[in-house]
């Protein structure tokens, strides 16, 4: 069975950083493109970041340099390393296969001082 589980969001302060995991289930990760998403209160969903099975990354212009991806393929778990989060960064990230057949329950950042 297909599964992905979001873990590690949390309240955290402007400029501070959190990690969140994204564990796969039924699939290797490491064949996949994934992605990670994320919606904000009373906004559409918007794509994060794309990391593909060879390890090369692509983000939106407002998390990069800030944001980065990766993966162990040991624990089959995809990571988004969040740091120097910003207010508008609060939203509930969600991790899905590229080709969108599956995806978490998401996870909530929140971010505020």
């Amino acid at each position: 069975q297909v599964q992905l589980v979001e873990s590690g969001g949390d309240l955290v302060q402007p400029g501070g950083s959190l990690r969140l995991s994204c564990a796969g289930s039924g699939f290797p990760l490491s064949e996949e493109i994934m992605v990670w998403t994320r919606q904000a209160p009373d906004k559409a969903r918007e794509w994060v970041a794309t990391l593909w099975p060879g390890g090369a990354t692509i983000y939106t212009p407002s998390v990069k340099g800030r944001f980065t991806v990766s993966r162990d393929d040991d624990k089959n778990t995809m990571y988004l390393q969040m740091n120097d989060v910003k207010p508008e960064d609060t939203a509930i990230y969600y991790c899905q296969k590229g080709d969108s057949t599956a995806s978490g329950q998401g996870t909530q950042v929140t971010v505020s001082s």
